[in-house]
C-alpha cells in the first residue's frame, strides 16, 4: 500500500521558479521524473520506455498516455488531432504492440472555433481509422478564455502483443546495429517555419504519421528488434542519450550518414539548431543484431527511401558509462551530449 506521506527529495519551493525559467524543457522533465514522479509512483527498471507492457493471464498488453499542446494547433502536414493519435500509436508500436483502442481528453479553451474543433475531430478520427485503433472513451472540460490556449488533448493507448519478443532497451547488446527510419527535422522544422513566417521553395511538412505497420512488418518477417524508440521531443540524440545512460552502453553515429533535407538544415541554420535535437513525428531508431541488419534495413526502405544505418553499440570507456559519440566527415570525434533544455517548445 502507498505512504500516505511522502517526503519530496527537493524543496518544493524550487520549481515554481525552475519551471518559469525553464519552460518543460529537457531536462527539467528529467529533474521532475528523478526526484517528484518516481519517488512517489515507482522507477522504471533500466531505462525508460515508450509504453509500459502488462502481463495478465494469456496475453501481453502494451499501455501508454501523452498529452498534446502544439502551437499552432494546425500546421503543415498535420495538426494535433492526428497528431495525439499517432503519438501514442507509435509509442504503443516501440514497444512491438498492435495498436488497438485510445482514450482521448480535450481540455477546450472558452472561445475556441467550433469549426476548427470539428476539424480537430475529423482529422483524429481519420487518423484512429488508419491505424485500425478505436477512440473508446474520452473526457471534455472547458476552461475560461486565456487559461487553455486553445485546445489541449490528451491520449492513453492500449496494444496488444502478438509475439514473443521483448522489445526494451534493456535488450540492447555491444554489436547493435542503429537504423533509422528516415530523415531527420521536418516536424520541429514545419512547427518554427510557421511561427517564424519562413518560405521555401518547396515547403516543408511535418513527418507526423504513424509507425505501427512498419514495425509490425519487421516483426512479422522475423526480424530481432532488441530495441525501438521514436524521435519526438529531443530527436534523435536525446533519444540515444536516454538509452545510452539508462543502459550504460556506449553508440558511435556516423554524422554523415544521417539523413537531413536541405529546407531542414537551412532552417537550423537560421535559427541556430542542431537538426539532431530536432523533434520528429514519424521516426524511429531500430537496434538490432547485426546479423538482421540488411533484412531490416530493406523493410525501413519500403516506408521510406532514406532509412539509412547510422552507428553501433559499442563497449562504454571504463571511467565513462552511457556515452553518445559522434564522428565526423573528417573522423573527428566528440560527445553528443544531452540538452540542458528544450531547442523547441510546444511543438508535440
Amino acid at each position: 500500500m502507498m505512504s500516505a506521506a511522502l517526503n519530496c527529495p527537493l524543496p518544493l519551493d524550487r520549481y515554481p521558479q525552475v519551471l518559469l525559467a525553464h519552460g518543460g524543457g529537457g531536462t527539467l522533465s528529467q529533474q521532475l521524473l528523478e526526484h517528484i514522479f518516481w519517488p512517489a509512483f515507482g522507477q522504471p527498471s533500466g531505462a525508460p520506455h515508450d509504453a509500459a507492457v502488462l502481463e495478465i493471464p494469456g496475453q501481453r498488453l502494451a499501455f501508454t498516455t501523452d498529452s498534446y499542446v502544439v502551437n499552432p494547433l494546425v500546421f503543415p502536414g498535420g495538426d494535433i488531432g492526428s497528431l495525439s493519435v499517432y503519438g501514442t500509436v507509435n509509442d504503443l508500436a516501440m514497444s512491438g504492440a498492435r495498436p488497438r483502442f485510445l482514450s482521448a481528453g480535450f481540455i477546450l479553451e472558452e472561445g475556441l472555433s467550433m469549426a476548427l474543433l470539428w476539424s480537430i475531430v475529423q482529422s483524429m478520427q481519420r487518423a484512429a481509422q488508419a491505424c485500425q485503433v478505436q477512440i473508446i472513451t474520452g473526457d471534455t472540460k472547458v476552461v475560461n478564455r486565456g487559461k487553455g490556449d486553445g485546445l489541449f488533448i490528451n491520449t492513453a493507448g492500449i496494444g496488444q502483443l502478438d509475439h514473443d519478443q521483448i522489445i526494451h532497451p534493456s535488450q540492447i547488446q555491444v554489436g547493435d546495429h542503429l537504423l533509422l527510419s528516415g530523415d531527420l527535422g521536418r516536424h520541429g522544422m514545419a512547427i518554427m517555419a510557421v511561427r517564424q513566417g519562413f518560405c521555401f521553395e518547396s515547403p516543408l511538412q511535418s513527418d507526423s504519421q504513424p509507425l505501427a505497420a512498419l514495425v509490425l512488418d519487421l516483426i512479422e518477417a522475423g526480424v530481432r528488434l532488441h530495441c525501438l524508440r521514436d524521435l519526438t521531443r529531443g530527436g534523435l540524440a536525446s533519444a540515444l542519450n536516454e538509452i545510452a545512460q539508462g543502459t550504460s552502453l556506449a553508440m558511435e553515429i556516423e554524422e554523415t550518414a544521417v539523413p537531413v533535407i536541405d529546407p531542414v538544415r537551412g532552417a537550423c541554420e537560421l535559427l541556430g539548431l542542431d537538426p539532431l535535437y530536432v523533434a520528429n513525428e514519424g521516426r524511429l531508431v531500430a537496434f538490432v543484431p547485426a546479423a538482421d541488419h540488411d533484412q531490416a534495413l530493406t523493410i525501413l526502405q519500403r516506408y521510406h527511401p532514406q532509412a539509412t544505418f547510422i552507428g553501433t553499440v559499442t563497449a562504454p570507456a571504463r571511467t565513462v558509462l552511457g556515452q553518445v559519440i559522434l564522428r565526423s566527415s573528417l573522423g573527428a570525434r566528440r560527445l553528443l551530449n544531452r540538452l540542458s533544455g528544450e531547442q523547441l517548445p510546444r511543438i508535440c
